[in-house]
């Protein structure tokens, strides 16, 4: 099994983790949408005991009750998200991979938030909100 690497714009945090990843979606929800500043993050899960950060500090945050998200503290890269309802699992920003063409996307979650402009014709399963 290879590694998977990325890090921010900036830079000064790299990150690693083991893959292939278990899930990879775009999610529409409010709260992505606020702390990446866009419309719709992609994001890939992997198994949370084979991440690591392997240069540079990230900024934990916890932007609401059970969830704390990852971003680099001198940029703003969003990279990371974790809630206490997945246990053992965290997510990469399939952006800040350095080839975020690999995961497989599989889904559009909580689209109920999503910009009412945005178009869903990519033939992925579409979730009001959380997949399955």
């Amino acid at each position: 099994m290879s590694a998977v690497r990325g890090g921010c714009f900036c830079g000064q945090v790299r990150v690693e983790v083991e893959g292939p990843e278990t899930f990879a979606c775009f999610c529409h929800c409010e709260s992505c949408q606020r702390a990446a500043g866009a419309p719709i993050v992609a994001w890939a899960t992997y198994a949370r005991n084979s991440f690591k950060v392997t240069s540079g500090e990230i900024h934990w945050h916890h932007s609401s009750p059970g969830v704390t998200r990852g971003i680099c503290q001198n940029c703003g890269t969003s990279l990371t998200y974790e809630n206490d309802k997945r246990p053992g699992e965290i997510d990469l920003t399939l952006n800040c991979l350095d080839d975020p063409t690999t995961p497989v996307l599989k889904a559009h979650i909580w689209t109920e938030d999503a910009q009412p402009w945005m178009k869903f014709d990519d033939g992925l399963p579409v979730y009001e909100k959380n997949a399955g």
